[in-house]
């Protein structure tokens, strides 16, 4: 694979976005959809699996690159009423594996599990998942291990005034960075449009400003 620059923004999942989910966990490779579920998976497994996500309180972080969604980090409040504990998973396509994007990803879900009172958050995955193992060490988690598979345990600090900003400020950028991810794709078909054959505006003429912008190398 050549040495690239991925430009992409952070946000969380709207409600009615379970079918870019579901295309997102659709694309997953065969392992990495094995590694997400703990076993081989069919589509219609995933079509269930999409539309019931954003149910129950679930906070759904998404990374998209040009408006489409490449990674995703759940958070599932595991209670109906004030619950202190919840379960995260993460999924991301191959082409975006190995770059720092897991870490960046649960530092967001232990963020939103902080401000929502969820104190103890599990994170479950195959023994041979040494990849989402290394991430979650990063975190000081406790980690148990169980025949084929294993679970992490990470406590996430009390809400504070402060970690309330950092979520809302994070929030902002995302929906900053959507508009403008939409706007520069918007603005790149109409210059095709215009000049069949050319390819799309660079980011600097579309009006993306490098601070909205996360970057992986690849």
């Amino acid at each position: 694979m050549t040495d690239t620059v991925t430009p992409g923004i952070i946000r969380k999942l709207w409600a009615g976005e379970s079918e870019v989910f579901r295309d997102h966990l659709l694309r997953l490779d065969a392992e990495s959809r094995r590694l997400r579920f703990g076993s081989a998976v069919s589509v219609e497994f995933i079509d269930r699996y999409a539309s019931r996500a954003f149910r129950g309180g679930t906070v759904v972080h998404g990374y998209f690159v040009d408006g489409v969604l490449r990674a995703a980090a759940e958070l599932y409040p595991l209670g109906d009423v004030l619950p202190d504990e919840g379960e995260a998973a993460f999924s991301v396509e191959r082409d975006y594996q190995n770059h720092g994007l897991g870490t960046v990803l649960l530092e967001r879900v232990i963020l939103s599990a902080r401000n929502r009172g969820i104190r103890t958050l599990c994170l479950s995955c195959l023994a041979q998942n040494r990849r989402m193992q290394q991430i979650v060490r990063k975190f000081n988690a406790e980690m148990t291990f169980d025949t084929g598979d294993v679970v992490a345990e990470l406590t996430a600090p009390f809400p504070t005034a402060m970690s309330l900003a950092r979520e809302a400020a994070a929030d902002a950028r995302g929906v900053a960075g959507a508009v403008l991810q939409a706007q520069r794709l918007a603005t790149g078909r109409l210059f095709e449009m215009l000049i069949p054959g050319a390819e799309a505006l660079p980011a600097a003429v579309a009006g993306r400003p490098s601070a909205q912008i996360i970057t992986f190398s690849r």
